[in-house]
């Protein structure tokens, strides 16, 4: 619900606050990474993860959080949400979680390698969040961030925009503030190097579901509004998808600015 009590129209602040009461969903259906996300990490970052002391900012349920320090990273977790910390917590309680904003990160200067940010950095105020990460970066760190962004011009997902637009008109954003990322990064001074992914899941339709439930267009909506959205989205997609499996192709786009 926003401010003005209509849940119809688009409010930054509402869609950013929405993700605490859908967290469940968050962490059971998000996609996670491929491995070939961290290769290229690390090579644009020009550093190994293991042994990196690492910010995950937004970590939200700890999707990536969990797949860097799989790769030997020592991560804290930086997560506004109660809600989205409390799944992170209970999912993998070994990870330190700090409640903070990518805005504001309550850490010390030059005192970690990496701060990243997955799925998270359009939440934030570039003006704010980028020299935030490079203060508290040491020399040689990097600031990263990426997003997975599903492949529009398949024909299916392209028919879903399409319905999920005249069903949702007003709160419908499926990059969200992430149309004007490169601009955004660029405008900071700092280099900006760059890599782009493809990948794809097979995942249930229900998985799909619970996905977009999980989005904030969806999340900011009471449950009787985003019901017969749904509804219809599901009958749509077994539609399409009769044996009730789904691929999803991704586009995975990562931006690295190492710290001069």
């Amino acid at each position: 619900m926003t401010e003005q009590g209509n849940p119809l129209v688009y409010d930054a602040k509402a869609h950013a606050n929405s993700f605490g009461p859908v967290a469940a969903q968050y962490q059971a259906a998000r996609p996670s990474y491929p491995d070939e996300l961290f290769d290229e990490l690390e090579r644009l970052a020009g550093r190994p993860l293991a042994g990196a002391d690492v910010l995950d900012v937004g970590a939200g349920t700890g999707i990536a959080t969990r797949l860097l320090a799989g790769r030997g990273a020592r991560v804290v977790a930086v997560e506004p949400s109660p809600g989205m910390a409390a799944v992170l917590r209970e999912v993998s309680p070994q990870i330190p979680v700090v409640k903070a904003v990518g805005d504001e990160l309550p850490f010390h200067d030059a005192s970690v390698d990496l701060v990243t940010y997955a799925q998270a950095f359009h939440w934030t105020e570039p003006e704010r969040s980028v020299p935030e990460a490079v203060r508290v970066l040491r020399p040689g760190g990097a600031l990263a961030v990426w997003w997975n962004v599903k492949d529009y011009e398949v024909p299916w997902l392209a028919a879903q925009q399409e319905r999920l637009t005249a069903a949702l008109p007003d709160t419908y954003h499926h990059n969200g503030g992430m149309n004007a990322r490169p601009e955004k990064l660029t405008a900071s001074g700092l280099e900006v190097r760059s890599a782009r992914l493809r990948w794809e899941r097979r995942v249930p339709v229900d998985q799909v579901i619970d996905d977009l439930t999980s989005r904030s267009y969806f999340a900011v909506l009471e449950p009787e509004q985003r019901a017969p959205v749904l509804a219809a989205e599901r009958a749509a997609l077994l539609a399409d998808f009769p044996d009730g499996e789904v691929t999803e192709p991704y586009l995975l786009d990562v931006y690295v600015l190492p710290k001069p």
